[in-house]
């Protein structure tokens, strides 16, 4: 049983690790991967169809846990304990809820203050009694009769209610509250990207202009932000990357180029060829590739990290911004369009060349329980479209002879 302190309108966690409000989904999953002898099964639950209509949630089966994240910028939006009975909670280091001592309305007051009476929810018979940040349900039984003239504290005839649900989130209501923004203490030394906005000349993509925010140390302990802005341009050199946005935080080389065959260059039969190279910029849900040869950014890869997609939580959801003309003028599109938008505004289906289908697979599994997407090709950019209609991705390479299926 899991034995948690409790911050109203900030965490829950113990001395090994904490959910913090406005943390990236990709952090909770790490800390979930990390303990995974003690929170032993996690379900991921979210809406394949439109993946924007509901919050994604990370149920804990066994410690009565939920963790709500906001689909648009997947940051932890609300936690939920739902079963009271299977994890162990205190506040200010006193128990509120254990198996010696059951979350009454006493037990409440007693440990947060009785500073207002609680609301009844004729709808769903029960009690609700709202902190600033925190939210406790007293659910009551059907058999005995109950108006809102009643007080929780004075239910005539009925036994003392006891918690069945808590929730911590910001602000004074829960039916009122947004994922905060990510806290410094998230940050951990690493940059992350607000927006990454494609730079185009003459119709044509030529870098990437990124917002970037980097949580550093101002005096001993105290925390704070950075906000600066970089643009990366294609032909740009390692050492000029290395510059502007930092280490990468993996580097993965291409030991083999099965599209290479396809190529028009007088390389792809060429034994002195040197592999070309990522670096993967997880925080930024960014890739760059590298020439082997010269060294120079070729190709750039912005990932939306879509729940279903055979990357998800790899890469930290990047906020990209791809501006298109349109019949009726310019388009920005970006993570939460969906495919068929974009294509009517560009003016309909025909204007966009027929997909190439991609079918990705590890080389320990071969099969991809995600199933295959579609790559559309509009000017040097490719636009990776998942089954429900939603972009996965966008690769934007330099304009040459090279295919569609040479860049994917």
């Amino acid at each position: 049983m899991l034995d948690l302190q409790v911050a109203p309108e900030r965490s829950v966690g113990n001395e090994q690790w904490e959910f913090v409000l406005g943390m990236p989904l990709y952090q909770a999953v790490q800390i979930l991967q990390k303990h995974c002898r003690v929170i032993k099964e996690v379900h991921v639950v979210y809406n394949d169809k439109n993946p924007f209509a509901k919050d994604i949630a990370l149920n804990l089966i066994h410690d009565g846990i939920r963790l709500l994240f906001d689909a648009e910028n997947q940051r932890l939006k609300i936690i939920e304990v739902c079963d009271m009975n299977k994890v162990k909670l205190k506040y200010c280091s006193v128990y509120f809820n254990s198996p010696q001592v059951p979350p009454t309305i006493q037990q409440i007051d007693q440990s947060f203050g009785a500073t207002h009476p609680a609301q009844f929810d004729e709808k769903h018979h029960m009690f609700v009694l709202t902190f600033r940040g925190i939210t406790f349900i007293f659910p009551i039984d059907q058999q005995y009769e109950v108006t809102s003239g009643f007080s929780l504290r004075s239910l005539p005839h009925a036994p003392s209610p006891t918690v069945s649900k808590m929730c911590i989130y910001t602000g004074n209501h829960l039916h009122e509250t947004k994922a905060p923004p990510m806290p410094p203490s998230c940050y951990h030394g690493n940059l992350y990207s607000d927006t990454t906005e494609v730079i185009l000349s003459q119709g044509r993509c030529v870098g990437l202009k990124l917002e970037l925010v980097s949580g550093g140390v101002s005096h001993v302990t105290d925390l704070k932000l950075d906000t600066f802005h970089r643009c990366i341009h294609f032909q740009d050199n390692v050492e000029d990357i290395l510059t502007k946005i930092g280490s990468p935080c993996q580097t993965f080389f291409k030991t083999e180029d099965k599209m290479r065959i396809h190529s028009a260059g007088p390389h792809k039969l060429s034994p002195t060829h040197h592999s070309d190279y990522f670096y993967n910029y997880f925080t930024l849900g960014m890739d760059i590739l590298f020439d082997g040869n010269t060294h120079n950014a070729k190709k750039f890869i912005l990932h939306a990290n879509h729940p279903g997609h055979y990357n998800f939580n790899i890469y930290y959801r990047c906020n990209f911004k791809v501006q298109l003309t349109g019949e009726s003028g310019p388009i920005v599109v970006t993570p939460t369009m969906k495919w068929s938008d974009v294509t009517k505004a560009l003016g309909g289906a025909g204007v966009v060349a027929e997909p190439v289908v991609l079918n990705r697979a590890s080389s320990t599994n071969t099969t991809n329980p995600f199933g295959f997407t579609y790559c559309y090709a509009i000017q040097n950019m490719i636009f990776e479209v998942m089954n429900n209609d939603y972009i996965a991705s966008v690769t934007l390479y330099q304009q040459n002879k090279k295919t569609v299926s040479e860049e994917r």
